[in-house]
């Protein structure tokens, strides 16, 4: 990601969004025993963000959009880790109108952004269980604590859901956490004339008889993490093609974004076998983009196989997108403490392609970085000392520079320290043993280590990826 850029409740007739208070469905819950799962999973900077007790292994998701209000059924398989009396889901706003676990009514409320479970009998830890919530509203989006906006936010002609890093609980209840990452359905009903794209491989596309709506059917068969998900509902010019290996390539373009977009979107190949070349194989079954007219979103984003841009990308923006798919989507970090993984590799990134494409070298973005050149406005080029990479200051700044350039200049030092040849090694392995999974920054200084034996990382760990202020040499 780079930097920037209500109906009628039908089943129930006690809702309560945003009161503390409960508000309970039918169900007895009589008998259960058990503990609660716990709300929040003590993130550092989103403590409330995700939950105990459980992990999430698909989401199926059946939504009718019309006039920017939504209708869903959430179905969620999980697995109990703990004997659970209650669990929690994160969704804030929208009216739920009837929830079951395991196909039998269950008690709840609601208190924030957590939808609290009661299930009419314990979950045993080990068991599986299915959760559905029939939900429906307008949702809405989410001010970040850096002041940029995410969840359902209108497009010109429609809609687009941006997660990064909480905004999915407007449009889905669910575990909205990096750190449990699971496989999704996504059924999206819009009216007739509009198109609904989403994440992973377009498998069945349907119009009513009456004529009047069509549905959508998306499936995404590798793990993905909740920030990941997207729905972008508008016109689009939809473009399918495929990259060398076969990989195939689905674009949706607003048409008004089409002209400016073509000659970069028309590289998407070209940068995959590039990426592929450097990062090892690619670990989704499509790639791909989504670009739409929302300017004021501010930022594009690392949508699980085809990102999202609000405007026409250039070449470089998209090496940092599709870079993300290894950095970020497939190897997923543990806690938002660990963004510099995903967004110090993205920059990293563009720094190669730039080397490899007659650009400035890694070495010479790292030099004038370091001397302060790299920015035409020397605040910009302070701001990249103001706290180390893997120890942002605060949520609103998990992404600034020190987590995307500072962090490339991490990387940039292992570089130096091993040799092109063990570098892209400890790269591509990287990102093979983590491969649909999620790490931290440990993780990853250990890794180097090992695949480094005898090299001296010390310095590098200290001064530049826990150090505060500027390092006193490069």
């Amino acid at each position: 990601m780079p930097r920037s850029v209500r109906l009628v409740p039908m089943a129930l007739a006690c809702v309560l969004v945003l009161a503390p208070t409960a508000c309970t469905g039918s169900g007895s819950g009589a008998g259960v025993r058990g503990t609660s799962g716990g709300a929040g999973l003590h993130d550092p900077y989103f403590p409330q963000a995700g939950n105990g007790g459980y992990d999430v292994s698909h989401y199926a998701l059946t939504l009718a959009y019309d006039s920017h209000t939504l209708t869903g059924t959430a179905t969620i398989a999980a697995r109990a880790t703990a004997d659970l009396s209650s669990f929690h889901l994160d969704f804030k706003g929208m009216t739920v109108e009837s929830l079951t676990v395991g196909g039998r009514n269950a008690r709840w409320s609601r208190s924030g952004q957590e939808l609290t479970v009661r299930p009419p009998s314990v979950l045993r830890k080990g068991g599986t269980f299915e959760t559905t919530v029939r939900y429906s509203g307008a949702p809405g989006a989410i001010t970040d604590p850096d002041g940029s906006e995410e969840g359902w936010l209108r497009t010109a002609d429609g809609a687009v859901a941006l997660g990064e890093p909480v905004g999915s609980m407007v449009w889905f209840p669910g575990n909205n956490h990096p750190s449990d990452k699971a496989t999704y359905d996504i059924a999206i009903t819009v009216p007739k004339g509009l198109q609904a794209v989403s994440n992973g491989e377009l498998r069945a596309e349907t119009t009513n008889t009456a004529g009047t709506r069509t549905t959508y059917r998306w499936r995404t068969a590798q793990p993905m993490a909740t920030y990941l998900a997207t729905v972008a509902i508008g016109h689009y010019d939809i473009t399918r093609t495929t990259a060398g290996n076969g990989l195939p390539v689905y674009t949706a373009v607003d048409p008004q974004e089409a002209a400016a977009s073509r000659k970069a979107l028309a590289r998407i190949p070209e940068i995959m076998e590039w990426e592929e070349y450097n990062f090892g194989p690619y670990p989704f079954s499509s790639t791909g983009a989504i670009v739409d007219r929302r300017g004021d979103a501010g930022y594009a984003l690392e949508t699980q196989n085809r990102p999202f841009f609000p405007g026409a990308p250039d070449t470089a923006l998209l090496v940092h997108e599709l870079a993300h798919q290894w950095f970020g989507d497939s190897v997923t970090p543990k806690t938002w403490r660990d963004m510099w993984l995903n967004e110090g590799f993205a920059t990293y990134a563009e720094w190669l392609w730039s080397e490899d494409h007659g650009g400035d070298t890694a070495q010479e973005s790292f030099d004038a970085l370091y001397d302060g050149t790299y920015f035409d406005d020397p605040s910009e080029s302070e701001a990249v000392w103001a706290f180390p990479p893997a120890r942002p200051s605060s949520a609103a700044h998990i992404s600034d520079s020190p987590v995307y350039e500072r962090g490339a200049m991490v990387l940039h030092k292992i570089r130096r320290t091993v040799g092109d040849s063990r570098f892209y090694d400890i790269v591509q392995g990287w990102a093979a043993a983590h491969r649909h999974g999620n790490a931290d920054t440990a993780d990853f200084t250990a890794y180097v280590e090992r695949m480094a034996p005898g090299k001296d990382f010390g310095g590098i760990w200290r001064d530049w990826l826990y150090g505060n202020g500027k390092p006193a040499h490069a």
